[in-house]
């Protein structure tokens, strides 16, 4: 992890890359029509919604839509005989508060009679600002506790803050992460969202930021394991 936030200097220093990060503000919620049945799905064979709650790395900046994030990982787990509806809720530029803020809104995707689970994935641009960690962690657990009072099962994608913010930030950033996932064991925790990404300029487009479509498979490849515990959960049979 130590090389993930070292990697992370040369794109997060970059005050275009900034601007790039927090361009734009259009929400998109792809593919949210009413939800059908594949046969394979994890648990009774129901589809299962996924919501991916992020910034621009989940928006999908710079890449056609068949190719972002939440896209190729629906691709990855359709191939592996999961029936799942991944929803993108990603808005370019927002932070951990304005995923807090507009939480509801984005529930309203998930069908209250589907199985359901969701990916928070929120904190690149509170890096970015070098906004308090203790506003990331407060922002974030809201919204693990509004999943969880929904009986929505969760995964906290987490984020390194950017190195030229100074070494006692970056400890205080990551930290309220593990604090996190500490005080909420039953959330699945995967630690760094750009891990074997970040600072490679083979798998980012120029802003240094945001992945290309190489660097989008290699977070599905490594993010799969996690992101199907947490959809074996959803099949468990919540209720809602």
């Amino acid at each position: 992890m130590a090389a993930g936030i070292a990697g992370m200097s040369t794109g997060y220093g970059r005050r275009a890359a900034l601007r790039h990060l927090g361009a734009g503000c259009g929400l998109l919620l792809a593919r949210a029509g009413a939800a059908r049945t594949l046969g394979t799905a994890a648990g009774d064979g129901e589809e299962v919604r996924l919501l991916m709650l992020g910034d621009s790395l989940t928006a999908g900046y710079g890449l056609p839509a068949a190719q972002s994030l939440p896209a190729r990982l629906e691709a990855a787990l359709r191939a592996r005989g999961r029936a799942v509806r991944v929803v993108n809720a990603g808005v370019s530029g927002d932070t951990a508060a304005g995923g807090r803020a507009r939480l509801d809104w984005a529930l309203a995707a998930l069908p209250e009679d589907a199985p359901a689970a969701a990916i928070v994935a929120l904190g690149a641009n509170d890096g970015l600002r070098g906004l308090p960690a203790g506003e990331l962690h407060a922002n974030l657990a809201a919204i693990l506790d509004g999943l969880g009072r929904r009986g929505v099962p969760a995964l906290l994608a987490g984020m390194y803050a950017p190195p030229n913010l100074g070494p006692d930030y970056g400890r205080e950033f990551a930290e309220a992460y593990r604090r996190l996932a500490r005080e909420r064991s039953e959330v699945v925790f995967y630690p760094f969202l750009l891990e074997g990404v970040a600072g490679d300029p083979a798998l980012n487009q120029p802003d240094g930021i945001h992945p290309n479509p190489r660097g989008v498979e290699e977070i599905v490849r490594r993010m799969l394991p996690a992101v199907e515990t947490l959809l074996d959960r959803a099949g468990r049979g919540r209720g809602r």
